[in-house]
């Protein structure tokens, strides 16, 4: 047990004084299993064909019915709009080469029309076809559109609502691949190929999977999170079809919405939840994602401070002021006392080595918090699809983007070794992602390229083997 120093007593015990209610930031092994085997409920319930509508957990079909299996290669575009800059990229699968230009989109245009949105994007992509000789190619693009959106087909994605501080008119209950089409049919200088919609989790999977041909899950966990998985096609109620898998998008962010974590809630999720600008909104996603991690950290070393615990009773503006504790400050802490004792100073405080080595174990304390929840999450999709395969062992890889994960300094640590305790029949590899929304979009294209290549031979096989049969049947008239 952690003990404070100077104060001789243990981080648990410190920790229950900050916490008003009896729900502290440590759960136990057992608490750990139980989140787990909620959220199995409810990815049941999203996937299912009259219960999906009201499902917290959203369990999107992609249409990605197939991870790379390493014999992919040729030239793709990527488009990667989900703020305000989106990116252009040509990516040359086997040589895993790139080339990257990032186009501005002015405020203004964030809030015009559609038109001259998408008008502005088909401009960008034909300025870079142009410098980089692609325009006399008709190349195929995947889209990476991190906005929510229904997904029809692989190639057809209707836009439920614009985020992010977009809200473009002539959009919402579009499909966003006909738009884009259309823009650059206006233009009518250059073609493009086939369009895959890829949202940035599966992004994550496929860049990875490209390199690793087990890798069935892709997880994000930096300003939010999600994960990805491949699921067996028979499972997922609102499709048609029984043979093969197909990847789902599950929205894991919104576990927790339906109030079925509220038993785990501290005063301070509550706090974040309700100031936040979507209350009663991806509860999961609060409590383990960038966005939030920070604020959690100030609202409690607030209240430490108003009880007289910290900093001699005196709370500065910046601590009192919401947001002014960032995210990368938890890491920057965990990561060396000189760091605390220079953040602590940027704040206004007054702390002596005492305050800054209890801010210490706060902040351990809610990072911890966030990578035991994730690997219950986790958990539950690794033990679903042994559990899918009806498989003593499992052995995956999971591919893995986003700050909190690549920058914390034991995030990553620690949600591995609980990821392990908790699905011990499962051997997991964890594989950072290098660029999921560029060359795993690109992926996406070339494995739906792939398979819909081996879908033509099939049929044409089909055809010469009928056509053997009525000449055999011809001959024996």
């Amino acid at each position: 047990m952690t003990q404070l120093p100077c104060l001789g007593f243990s981080l648990n015990t410190f920790m229950s004084l900050c916490c008003s209610r009896d729900t502290p930031f440590q759960l136990s092994p057992e608490t750990l299993q139980e989140v787990s085997a909620r959220l199995r409920k409810d990815l049941l319930r999203g996937l299912g064909k009259h219960s999906h509508h009201k499902a917290p957990v959203k369990m999107l079909p992609t249409f990605v019915r197939a991870t790379p299996d390493g014999t992919e290669k040729g030239d793709f575009l990527a488009l990667d709009l989900g703020g305000t800059n989106f990116r252009v990229l040509h990516v040359r699968v086997e040589e895993e080469a790139q080339k990257v230009q990032i186009c501005a989109i002015p405020q203004e245009m964030m809030l015009g029309t559609g038109e001259q949105l998408f008008d502005h994007i088909a401009t960008c992509l034909g300025d870079f076809l142009e410098s980089h000789n692609l325009k006399g190619q008709t190349l195929p693009l995947g889209f990476t559109f991190s906005f929510p959106c229904e997904q029809l087909e692989i190639d057809k994605s209707i836009l439920i609502r614009w985020t992010k501080g977009f809200n473009c008119s002539g959009v919402e209950g579009k499909d966003v691949v006909q738009l884009l089409k259309e823009a650059i049919h206006r233009r009518g200088d250059y073609h493009i190929g086939s369009v895959a919609m890829v949202n940035d989790t599966v992004g994550t999977m496929m860049s990875c999977g490209y390199k690793d041909q087990s890798c069935e899950i892709g997880m994000i966990i930096g300003t939010g999170t999600n994960a990805c998985y491949m699921e067996e096609i028979k499972n997922v109620k609102r499709i048609e079809g029984k043979d093969g898998r197909m990847c789902i998008n599950t929205e894991w962010g919104g576990f927790g919405d339906d109030g079925c974590l509220d038993d785990i809630l501290t005063e301070f999720d509550v706090e974040v939840d309700k100031t936040s600008i979507n209350p009663g909104v991806h509860i999961f996603e609060k409590m383990i994602s960038g966005m939030y991690l920070g604020e959690i950290v100030r609202l409690v070393l607030v209240k430490m401070t108003k009880d007289k615990l910290l900093f001699k009773g005196q709370i500065s503006e910046a601590l009192g002021t919401p947001g002014r504790f960032e995210t990368k400050f938890i890491s920057e802490i965990e990561d060396g006392l000189e760091n605390a004792k220079k953040i602590l100073t940027e704040l206004g405080l007054d702390w002596d080595l005492v305050d800054a080595s209890v801010v210490r174990l706060v902040c351990d304390t809610i990072s911890s918090r966030s990578a035991y929840l994730c690997a219950a999450a986790l958990a539950t999709l690794v033990n679903r699809i042994r559990n899918n395969r009806k498989l003593g062992h499992l052995k995956t890889t999971v591919g893995v983007d986003g700050t909190v994960y690549r920058k914390h300094p034991t995030f990553s640590s620690k949600l591995q070794k609980a990821v392990r305790l908790l699905a011990p029949q499962c051997d997991i590899t964890f594989l950072v992602s290098e660029d999921g929304s560029g060359t795993g979009a690109a992926m996406v294209t070339a494995v739906a390229q792939r398979l819909a290549h081996q879908s033509r031979l099939l049929e044409e096989s089909d055809g010469e083997d009928n056509e053997e049969e009525e000449e055999e049947e011809e001959e024996g008239q």
